[in-house]
Parts: structure tokens; sequence; C-alpha cells
């Protein structure tokens, strides 16, 4: 497994916000979490980036490495672990460029980085047409792609999205999962956490369900969107 969680548990203050949760992902594989609003997703994602503290008996394991003896950048920079947060969280006052480059902060190869922003760009048409432009004068469409081609760029083995498709109309939604299937045939493994779950379902190829803080159901996609109980919660049906 590339990554092992194991009785993951997460406080914010007397609040319990994750219950021991366990699960694992396959390198080069898709796999999602969804859930309602408030139910633990982004929280997970968090703790495995080391964005927010777990509790120390927890376990973390990415490649073997233990998570909880590394800072949040050097998740990134050391392990090649990236997380692409909900609201983008770009910096709206550097151009997409800018952006991009700024990503590389711990990369010394310049020509795979110019390679890779060059893919980046042919992924993602819309960015090399304002390449020079402010990120935060971009729709909330582009802010996406950004914060995507950004995660790309840092030299990531598994990218962390939460919630990709927020505010997207749904042309963008479905091109946006379109570049990330793009992403993943690379060789770059996907978490997914999202509340669209039908989407979700239909993109990852495993799945888990999280409801007030605890993993009630997984397996393979295609059958928990069969499941009755998911298509009752989540899918409307």
């Amino acid at each position: 497994m590339q990554l092992r969680v194991e009785k993951l548990r997460v406080s914010y203050g007397n609040i319990k916000a994750l219950h021991e949760i366990s699960f694992s992902v396959k390198a080069g594989e898709i796999l999602t979490i969804i859930g309602a609003n408030g139910a633990g997703k982004s929280t997970t994602l968090r703790a495995i980036s080391r964005m927010i503290p777990a509790h120390p008996e927890s376990i973390l394991e990415f490649e073997g490495k233990n998570l909880l003896k590394y800072s949040a950048d050097k998740v990134v920079s050391a392990l090649g672990i990236s997380h692409v947060p909900e609201g983008r969280r770009i910096f709206g006052n550097l151009t997409v460029t800018e952006n991009l480059i700024l990503a590389c902060f711990a990369r010394k190869d310049k020509k795979q980085i110019a390679r890779n922003k060059k893919w980046v760009f042919d992924l993602f048409n819309r960015l090399e047409e304002r390449k020079k432009q402010l990120a935060g004068t971009l729709s909330g469409g582009e802010q996406q792609m950004l914060a995507v081609g950004r995660a790309y760029m840092s030299g990531r083995k598994i990218m962390l999205l939460d919630e990709p498709s927020m505010g997207l109309a749904p042309l963008l939604m479905l091109d946006m999962f379109k570049a990330l299937k793009e992403i993943n045939s690379q060789g770059t493994t996907i978490l997914l956490v999202e509340q669209n779950a039908r989407l979700a379902l239909k993109f990852a190829r495993r799945g888990y369900v999280i409801e007030n803080g605890n993993l009630i159901l997984e397996g393979p996609a295609e059958e928990l969107l069969t499941n009755p109980d998911v298509k009752k919660a989540y899918l409307g049906a």
C-alpha cells in the first residue's frame, strides 16, 4: 500500500472529529471518500497532509514512512504528497505562471519543471492563455484548474483533492474530472473527497463512506453506486 491510515483520530478541543478511521490507498489508483458536510472528509485529508495534528496513537504511513514525524512542508517536498484544499487557496496577487513555479520550491530539476509546466498548459489551455494574468482575477473554474496544476507541479506522487467540483458549472466539472483522469494516467495516485457522490463514484475505482467521523461502508465504486443505503442517503434515490 502506498498510503496506510489506521485508527486515525482527530479532535478539535473537546469535539472528536474522527473516530479511529482506517483505510488504505494503492499506488496509482483513484480512491474516493464521500459523505455529507461535516462528516470528516476534509479533516481526513488535512490530517494526512499534516495541516492539523492527529492523535499520537494514530498510524499514518506513506510508502512505509511515518507521516507523524514530518511537518506539512516536508510532506510535500520530501514525500511527494500534494494537497488541493477546499477553496483552492491560490496566491491571488501572483500570476498564473508564478503560482505554478512557486509550487516547485523544493525541486532542482529545471528541465523536468519546464516539461511539467508545458504539460499543465497543454492540459489546461485556459491557463496558458492567462499565464501572465493575476490569479485572483481568474474565474472560479480557472482558479480550480490552477490549484490542480500547482499540485501537479510540486512533484507529486499522490494528490489529495478536497471538493474539486465545488462551485463549478456542469461542463467545467466534467472537464475537471477528465483532466484528473489524465493526471492519474501519468502515474499519480488520487485520493478524492467529494460531496457530489455520484460524480465521485463514477470517477473512482474504490470508495469509502464517512458519517460523523466514522467510516461506515467501503467497496468497489460501482457497488457503492448501487447500494440502496448509499443511493438513499447520497444519490437522491
